[in-house]
């Protein structure tokens, strides 16, 4: 078992990261135990974590979240599932729904 975790930083933004010790790992970061991201931005709180069946499925997760936009996280850390799926979608796929005269023609 491991865990996927964010961080809320002092500064309001976001750190996302793996571990197979979710409390050591939240001490870790707010007694400055590794230099790096967090240790500039004390303290940390947590505002969102999930069990994972492995480290590496937790690692994968990592690296997906961290690709996120701010907003989609937000969305996940409150549970609008609704919100997260709309973020989700392509800014070039929306284009095409908010404005059907642009979507591809077909011939018959």
């Amino acid at each position: 078992m491991a865990w996927l975790y964010i961080l809320k930083c002092s500064d309001g933004s976001y750190y996302t990261g793996a571990t197979i010790n979710l409390e050591k790992r939240i001490a870790e970061h707010n007694t400055k135990a590794f230099d790096g991201y967090t240790a500039k931005r004390l303290p940390v709180e947590l505002v969102y974590c999930c069990e994972t069946p492995s480290i590496q499925d937790a690692f994968l997760r990592e690296r997906q979240i961290k690709g996120w936009s701010r907003k989609k996280k937000e969305a996940l850390i409150k549970g609008e599932w609704e919100r997260l799926v709309e973020y989700s979608k392509s800014s070039s796929l929306k284009n095409v729904i908010a404005h059907p005269s642009t979507r591809l023609k077909t011939t018959e």
